[in-house]
């Protein structure tokens, strides 16, 4: 019976460590009724060194199955969560169109528009060139005496020399120097009568009358008849129908003082002179 238990119990160790857990447990049993039926079948009692060693085989096989189902545990592995996004996070700024960049136009310039002068005929029979001046600087609010133009002029009794002059003249007292001299050395191109117009919406649509240097002879929208053969100054001091008719304040005549011409008849007008603008 002993050498039967020593045997089960030496299976019990190899076995595999799963079983160890079952064995441990029977050994324990086995170990237990062994000593009882040890004490009732033999006739000398049973020897302390068996029952210790049992006992110390049976506290080694719990140790074993222990680490034995150390071993076969498997830990479980549950899926990691997903990232969260930090609270403090902001979302991503949505793109935006860039602005536009584009120049904006400059505003269409009126159909029509007359300049708020102050008239003044010309003293003397040789100052229209001063006249002239003083009429369209006054538009802009500058006041000037036919005197003080003309000495700035060079005025003579033979006359203002020519539309260089007034130019000179004007962008002395006009802050920029904003006006040019166009000359117009004979019979008016196409591309001349274009200019004029052009220039004549432009001085005018930004307050500033136009000094023309005309000679010979030319004819209003009224039917009035102008001539000078020798030569004269006037001012153009508005427009209309976007430029085709201009406005002129003649020092010539105060009984009448202003007129309306086409521009192709004044830049007929102006041939072999030019004007300021």
């Amino acid at each position: 019976m002993k050498h039967h238990l020593k045997r089960q119990l030496r299976r019990l160790a190899t076995e595999r460590p799963y079983q160890i857990i079952a064995g441990s447990a029977a050994a324990l049993v086995l170990a237990g009724g062994t000593g009882v039926a040890l004490t009732a079948t033999d006739d000398a009692p049973a020897r302390p060194e068996n029952t210790v060693a049992v006992a110390e085989l049976g506290s080694r096989l719990g140790e074993a199955a222990s680490r034995g189902e150390a071993r076969i545990a498997v830990p479980s592995t549950s899926p990691s969560p997903a990232p969260t996004a930090s609270p403090s996070a902001k979302p991503a700024a949505k793109a935006t169109a860039d602005p536009d960049t584009k120049p904006k136009s400059k505003p269409k310039p009126p159909a029509s528009k007359v300049l708020d002068y102050d008239y003044q005929a010309q003293t003397t029979y040789y100052y229209c060139g001063p006249a002239a001046v003083r009429n369209a600087l006054s538009a802009t609010g500058i006041e000037r005496s036919q005197d003080t133009l003309a000495v700035a002029l060079g005025t003579t009794e033979m006359g203002t020399n020519s539309a260089e002059d007034t130019t000179r003249v004007l962008n002395q007292q006009v802050k920029g120097n904003p006006y040019r001299t166009r000359m117009i050395p004979g019979a008016p191109t196409p591309a001349q009568m274009d200019r004029l117009q052009a220039d004549v919406v432009t001085a005018i649509s930004n307050g500033r009358a136009v000094v023309a240097n005309v000679a010979g002879d030319a004819t209003d929208t009224n039917g009035g008849w102008h001539s000078f053969p020798g030569g004269h100054y006037i001012a153009v001091v508005g427009y209309k129908n976007d430029g085709r008719t201009v406005r002129i304040a003649d020092s010539a005549d105060p009984s009448l003082p202003s007129y309306w011409v086409t521009t192709i008849d004044l830049a007929n007008w102006m041939a072999t002179r030019g004007y300021s603008a």
